[in-house]
């Protein structure tokens, strides 16, 4: 039940897994072209180092969802491993009652574990699952954000000779140098080893674009560095 590709063009009602970031916000894009967006599922862990879930600056996904219109679902988790998917499957569930949905769309690439944990769920729940995302081009996913007129900051970044990445936008200047970081230190280009993580500024399907206001760099004990958001409008 698991489409790895696009997601069929008959309307579904469907749920969008969303963190603000760029590959929750770039399958956003498609549903918002293929199906009927009913709601946005957003899933705020209480632990940084959720293996399933979005972390850094979460609290502002809710924001970020304002400004698209359209309706939320809000889970908190404690972000055990594993447990922390009753969590996913009760927002899933509370999706399906209230909204009909009949699919779930997800911003999965190359995650394995994610992506296999959320057709479980959606498997169980008698949905769909659509990944259009899927083992894509990670460069040329960068540059389809680009070329769509996304807005997207790095707000987190984990590993030695990563630090300068803090705080750019994704543009053409970065995707060349996350290219040649790719060739010099063995990264993933789009951050799907969890070398980064992202925040969408301003998106096709935003009312008006956000303007973070105030922050703050966080650094922990192995060499990881987030912005972390204070204030925003």
């Amino acid at each position: 039940m698991t489409r790895p590709g696009k997601i069929r063009s008959d309307k579904s009602r469907v749920a969008v897994l969303f963190s603000g970031g760029k590959d929750s916000g770039l399958a956003l894009s498609y549903a918002l072209k293929y199906a009927d967006v009913k709601c946005l599922i957003i899933i705020i862990s209480k632990n940084p180092e959720s293996y399933m879930f979005h972390t850094p600056n979460i609290s502002w996904a809710p924001k970020q969802a304002e400004m698209t219109g359209i309706p939320i679902i809000v889970q908190e988790t404690r972000g055990e491993k594993e447990i922390e998917l009753e969590d996913l499957k009760k927002a899933i569930s509370k999706a399906k009652k209230q909204y009909k949905i009949d699919a779930v769309v997800t911003g999965a690439i190359e995650s394995v574990y994610q992506a296999s944990r959320v057709q479980s769920i959606t498997n169980e729940l008698g949905l769909e699952c659509f990944n259009p995302l899927w083992q894509r081009d990670q460069l040329a996913h960068l540059k389809e954000l680009v070329d769509s007129g996304f807005d997207i900051i790095i707000i987190g970044t984990f590993g030695e000779g990563l630090e300068k990445l803090l705080g750019r936008k994704i543009d053409n200047k970065f995707i060349e140098d996350v290219r040649l970081l790719r060739d010099r230190l063995k990264i993933n280009p789009a951050g799907e080893g969890g070398e980064y993580e992202s925040f969408i500024i301003n998106a096709p399907y935003y009312s008006k674009g956000l303007t973070i206001e105030s922050s703050k760099i966080l650094k922990d004990k192995e060499s990881g560095m987030i912005l972390s958001i204070e204030r925003i409008s």
